[in-house]
């Protein structure tokens, strides 16, 4: 066992130092295993099958006003990313953004900028700027390739780092399973892996600055993790916040991060 725990040990040390990246805007440092190009073939593929069997809302104001905040908010990145000289980030993305119906209370973001929002959300986001705290939030999780850390993990944990095609070839029901807890999608499965408190705070931090910079008060992102942390005392919590913790504690939290995303705000 010691010998196991020492091999695995000298191989996240060995693979950390071939495939570490750094997240935009915090530094964080990453080990990303899974070639751009295979998280968004994959990606594609599972967001087409989602599509598949989920109808979109038939509400087109709110449609647009979803389409319309997630092109503002990835305009505003994307201009950011190339200015810091990241660009290369988001250079293969194809965005989408769109909203399906459902009564859950949700909404999730895939690798390659695809991101869905649900119908029974909007009324926790109430306008457009509420939409922008959720976007912002989601559209960090796609720049900073949280997806491909947790498959990352995965691959290190279940199938002792692997590549992600390896896997699929020789495991392909279990990687399939690895694949779809690590995205929204496999919620419906009992699957979700939920997000690292690392990977929530750097989305809190990044989202804020997303919005800032897009020109919505990141102010209201205090306000909105308020509003969710109240719906965490019924007896059935939010889908949305089986993933994304709201407590009181994270809304110190935004509090703290307040100051730094409101450098970034122009109105």
């Amino acid at each position: 066992m010691k010998r196991v725990k020492l091999l695995t040990g000298i191989m996240l040390i060995v693979l950390s130092g071939m495939f570490c990246s750094t997240a935009p805007i915090t530094g964080r440092k990453q080990v990303l295993l899974v070639p751009d190009s295979q998280m968004l073939t994959m990606s594609n593929e599972q967001y087409a099958e989602f599509m598949k069997t989920h109808r979109l809302s038939s509400n087109t104001r709110q449609a647009e006003m979803i389409r319309t905040v997630g092109f503002r908010l990835q305009a505003a990145v994307e201009k950011f990313l190339a200015e810091n000289g990241r660009g290369n980030i988001t250079k293969d993305y194809k965005w989408e953004f769109n909203l399906v119906e459902s009564d859950e209370i949700n909404a999730w973001a895939m690798p390659g900028g695809k991101v869905v929002f649900y119908t029974g959300i909007l009324p926790v986001t109430k306008d457009e700027s509420g939409v922008a705290v959720v976007m912002g939030h989601e559209i960090a999780h796609v720049i900073a390739q949280h997806g491909n850390e947790r498959v990352s993990q995965g691959l290190l944990a279940q199938f002792g780092g692997e590549t992600l095609s390896v896997a699929v070839k020789n495991k392909p029901k279990e990687t399939q399973q690895l694949w779809m807890s690590a995205f929204g999608l496999g919620a419906q499965y009992g699957l979700l892996l939920p997000y690292s408190r690392t990977h929530e705070k750097e989305a809190d931090r990044i989202g804020m600055i997303i919005m800032a910079l897009a020109g919505y008060d990141p102010s209201t992102a205090v306000v909105f993790w308020e509003r969710m942390s109240q719906m965490n005392t019924g007896a059935k919590i939010p889908e949305f916040l089986s993933t994304h913790p709201s407590d009181s504690t994270r809304v110190s939290l935004l509090k703290e991060i307040l100051p730094e995303a409101m450098k970034y705000y122009r109105r």
